[in-house]
């Protein structure tokens, strides 16, 4: 199946939560500008707010205290943020046209319902969804790729979620995100060394769902092993709304793009192989005197100088008191035909 192909190349998506500002023109324009960043794919979050939240005001479902939602009831930014259900096959035929992958992260039972009417073909669950378990076992039924981001998942809560998805498919193309589900992050707060430990504990591809400022998280990441890289895009950040403060924009994602393309070539393979050119470079023996054909080989006569065109310098002692089997020229390379 492997709709991600993150084994030839790092899968990077932009994320348009929000930054659609509900207006549908500003959602084609910017996947116009992702598809141009060089991603390979867009995701969006289909949702109602009754998917994620209740319509009370009490402390529970009250205004924000603080944070970048501050004054917000958590049903009014859903209200705001969610992505309009009729918008979603015009978006997905827009993207596609454009060569993205287009797929979705749903909240609840009705949003995969709808989402496999559209054919979407892998699924994001949520961090903040990681231990629902009903939610996360349907969306295990669709057969598609499931990648499960774990910001706010501790080892137990990831072991449930995959067991949770094994259960009813046991062959599951799963992929795990490392992610700091605070917006926006700090660098400290990244802890990109558990990729490593993430892909030993659980045998699968990893990758990151960066919400820092900048590229430096996403390129580390690469470095670490990641192959799925997540960042949120936005087409000008002076438009506003909920994500727009941690959201790069189409320059910055272009660059990022290149900077992991870059990173990921530099990782190579595991090899200590050096090209014959370079071995060249290195220093050999040559002779730095004129010699007759019988002539008695002393230190004298040969020195471990570069380029790299005669016998390794290891050879240098066995070769003293050697006779030479021609007339030799100063300045040529010694080689094993030269002598008796």
């Amino acid at each position: 199946m492997n709709r991600l192909n993150t084994k030839e190349k790092v899968f990077i998506i932009a994320e348009l939560s929000a930054n659609h500002n509900n207006d549908l023109n500003l959602a084609l324009d910017t996947i116009t500008a992702i598809a141009a960043s060089g991603a390979d794919a867009v995701k969006v979050q289909t949702f109602k707010p009754s998917s994620l939240t209740l319509d009370v005001d009490n402390i529970y479902f009250g205004a924000k205290k603080d944070g970048l939602w501050k004054g917000f009831r958590p049903y009014e930014l859903f209200e705001s943020a969610c992505l309009p259900y009729e918008w979603h096959s015009v978006l997905k035929g827009h993207a596609e046209n454009l060569g993205l992958i287009f797929f979705s992260t749903p909240f609840d039972i009705d949003d995969v319902d709808f989402l496999e009417e559209l054919n979407i073909p892998i699924y994001k669950i949520a961090s903040l969804e990681i231990n629902h378990v009903e939610l996360i076992k349907y969306v295990a039924k669709k057969n598609k790729p499931i990648i499960l981001s774990t910001g706010v998942g501790n080892l137990a809560d990831i072991n449930l979620a995959v067991d949770s998805i094994r259960s009813v498919n046991a062959n599951a193309e799963i992929y795990l995100l490392k992610c700091t589900s605070e917006y926006p992050a700090q660098f400290k707060d990244a802890n990109l060394l558990t990729i490593k430990n993430m892909k030993n504990t659980f045998n699968l591809t990893i990758g990151v769902s960066d919400h820092t400022l900048g590229a430096t998280v996403p390129i580390v990441a690469v470095s670490l092993g990641a192959r799925i890289v997540e960042k949120h895009f936005i087409l000008d950040r002076s438009i506003g709304g909920l994500d727009s403060a941690f959201s790069m924009e189409p320059q910055e994602f272009k660059k990022m793009v290149l900077s992991i393309r870059e990173a990921e070539e530099c990782l190579g393979s595991i090899t200590y192989d050096v090209k014959p050119e370079l071995k060249l470079k290195r220093r050999s023996l040559f002779f730095v005197n004129n010699l007759a054909k019988g002539q008695v080989i002393q230190k004298s006569d040969i020195k471990v100088v570069r380029p790299g065109y005669g016998l390794e310098p290891i050879y240098l002692d066995c070769l003293i008191g050697s006779t030479a089997k021609i007339n030799i020229e100063k300045g040529t390379p010694v080689s094993w035909t030269h002598f008796i």
